[in-house]
């Protein structure tokens, strides 16, 4: 690369995985977050995807500011994930944390090679071996609706209550409701957990999501009702990759029947939440 396209580019990071010529040719059709081409950078056992984005909207400033818009946001999580979503299949891939961006190529190699010890092992761990999502949540729907049939307290119906106490007799039968709501959940995320155990070979307990990411639906749903709730449990699984199905089936199976539960299971995606963490210093650096 010359020190003119070096000053108009970096190194856009997608993810960590062996070289090979099948690996090679599936990053030569992939796009990536700048709609760049795709390809690899390799050094002994060990390459890199990556692709050349434009430095006057991938330096640290300009990131950052892109990163607090959502939409532009939620674009570079649909470009980042589609390539690591393209080089998957081929075999174990450690994807890296969302915008992970280097001055060059050779900064690139350098950082695999520094990190070459933690990286191979890794990738032996992972093989085989796909995540799954599965997120707890509270139905409010449905748990107001089943309480809705419960008289208020001491009457036949709120309908004999003057204005006031009828108010007052719905919000504590309200509050009620999604006290047990939460109860149920949490005694639903306690069962997934220990059914998902048996399968899994890794588990790690994402923060539940609060506020429009907790809106977003995910591929089986348990429970019926829309999106929303409180999130109670927000995990992720490493499965055996022949095991996939029967974990999704045995984590929908174990949430039937629970009113004023969603259960969420999303998957198979690559390993995001088991790979390691890039360095520190693997943010936009200086041209």
């Amino acid at each position: 690369m010359t020190e003119s396209a070096q000053r108009q580019h970096m190194v856009y990071a997608y993810a960590v995985l062996r070289p090979t010529p099948e690996a090679a040719r599936a990053a030569a059709v992939l796009r990536g977050v700048a709609d760049e081409q795709v390809g690899l950078v390799e050094t002994g056992d060990l390459a890199a995807a990556v692709g050349p984005v434009p430095a006057e909207e991938f330096e640290e400033g300009a990131l950052k500011a892109g990163l607090e818009e959502l939409p532009r946001l939620e674009a570079l999580a649909r470009g980042h994930h589609g390539v690591v979503a393209g080089l998957a299949p081929l075999g174990a891939v450690l994807p890296l944390r969302l915008a992970t961006v280097y001055r060059d190529e050779d900064r690139v190699r350098q950082v695999l090679q520094e990190r070459r010890d933690q990286f191979l092992p890794l990738l032996e761990r992972l093989a085989g071996h796909v995540e799954w999502g599965v997120k707890v949540s509270t139905d409010p729907t449905d748990a107001l609706a089943g309480d809705a049939a419960v008289p208020a307290e001491g009457t036949g119906g709120e309908e004999t209550l003057s204005p006031g106490r009828a108010y007052l007799a719905a919000r504590r039968r309200r509050r009620r409701g999604a006290e047990e709501a939460w109860q149920t959940a949490a005694r639903t995320a306690a069962r997934i957990a220990e059914e998902a155990g048996g399968l899994a070979v890794g588990r790690v307990a994402h923060r539940p999501q609060r506020g429009e990411l907790a809106q977003v639906a995910g591929g089986g749903t348990a429970g019926g009702g829309k999106p929303g709730g409180e999130n109670i449990a927000n995990d992720a699984y490493l499965v055996p990759a022949d095991r996939a199905e029967e974990f999704r089936s045995r984590v929908l199976a174990a949430a039937e029947g629970q009113p004023g539960v969603r259960v969420e299971v999303t998957g198979p995606w690559a390993p995001y939440s088991f790979a390691l963490p890039p360095e520190p210093a693997a943010r936009p650096e200086p041209v």
